[in-house]
């Protein structure tokens, strides 16, 4: 195993890693002793995922081994699976997706870039392309890409207006697309692969093995104490570190990605459907429009879901926590934050109605 492996596990290649080296998942979760390395990083990868959009380890100092990184994918899947919760599966691809997009399109851009096939520890887009059986599907057209009609069907069917084929130039069975938007069609193919077998069947024993995870787990989701009936919205009442966030995204600055998933997770918990969010955050530009509304449908499940936004703690680990004032002194919690506020002011007229 490498560190190709530890930061993309979902690769043919991750697996047959642990496959060589007799590492069986089952036997990690039910060994005795102290609890694996790799079962506390499977827990911290599900628990980053649905609360934070990403499965990047905390930057907190610790360093996890190549062979715990890589162990933590498939604990994670099992975990994920035995999880009781809505939306779960989805969230979890979807970050596992969004941070390998994260990491593959840095990788990219290396001198070693295009569809040459190098070796060492950064992908490169033939490695990739050659995993997913995409090779034959994508040619390289000077500064764009051909992808073959069928395939760009398949991976842009969730996309918006601008990614219709009557919208794209089609030639011989191929559509052109620019490098950008065919890393959007990699991240997702990379969402589907993840996605296509959860929930997995868990035997018993396993999921007896994981009851203390589960119950750490489910303990996280639940641990910000606000009603989730929130109904009214008064941006001017937003806790300081979403007023950052809008105000970056009307300014059309593109936001990182844990930012993004923190401020539409947000808003979507105090009951905005896609539409407003978009309004709200003042996108009119048709191509970040829809990539955004891609990102709030992935995130959106019903206004009971559990998956709260990300807690003040993780907003400050992420460099997100600015301008705190005197109420961010007593929550640990945005929506926390914003439930105090408007219950504070009273009767406030909604930003929807003004």
């Amino acid at each position: 195993m490498n560190s190709l492996h530890a930061r993309y596990p979902f690769l043919a290649s991750a697996r047959e890693a642990v496959r060589d080296a007799n590492l069986d998942p089952a036997a990690v979760i039910a060994g005795e002793g102290e609890r694996h390395p790799a079962v506390e990083r499977g827990v911290e990868r599900v628990r980053r995922a649905l609360l934070d959009g990403t499965v990047r380890a905390p930057d907190d100092g610790r360093r996890w081994a190549t062979s715990t990184e890589v162990l933590s994918y498939p604990i994670a899947r099992l975990l994920v699976s035995l999880l009781n919760a809505p939306g779960a599966v989805e969230k979890y691809a979807s970050a596992e997706a969004t941070t390998a997009y994260e990491r593959f399109t840095a990788d990219f851009e290396t001198p070693d870039d295009g569809l040459k096939s190098t070796g060492g520890t950064s992908l490169t887009l033939q490695q990739l392309l050659t995993d997913f059986d995409l090779s034959e599907d994508v040619v390289a057209r000077g500064d764009d890409f051909g992808v073959d009609v069928v395939t760009y069907i398949s991976l842009a069917s969730d996309y918006g207006d601008d990614w219709r084929l009557v919208t794209r130039q089609l030639s011989d069975g191929v559509v052109t697309v620019s490098q950008a938007e065919l890393h959007e069609l990699l991240r997702t193919a990379v969402e589907m692969r993840i996605a296509e077998d959860l929930p997995l069947s868990v035997p018993s024993e396993i999921a007896a093995a994981l009851d203390e995870e589960l119950s750490e787990l489910e303990s996280s989701f639940t641990d910000a104490d606000f009603s989730h009936d929130i109904d009214t919205l008064a941006p001017e009442l937003f806790p300081p570190c979403m007023t950052a966030l809008l105000s970056r995204m009307r300014d059309a600055e593109t936001l990182p990605s844990h930012s993004e998933f923190t401020l539409v997770s947000f808003l979507a918990s105090i009951g905005l459907d896609a539409n407003e969010i978009l309004s709200l955050c003042e996108v009119r530009e048709s191509g970040r429009g829809d990539r955004l509304r891609a990102r709030i449908e992935r995130v959106r499940d019903e206004r009971t879901t559990q998956f709260a936004p990300p807690s003040c703690a993780t907003l400050q680990a992420y460099d997100d926590c600015v301008n705190q004032d005197q109420r961010c002194e007593t929550v640990t919690h945005p929506l926390v934050y914003y439930e105090d506020a408007l219950d504070e002011n009273g009767t406030v007229t909604d930003w929807r109605d003004r």
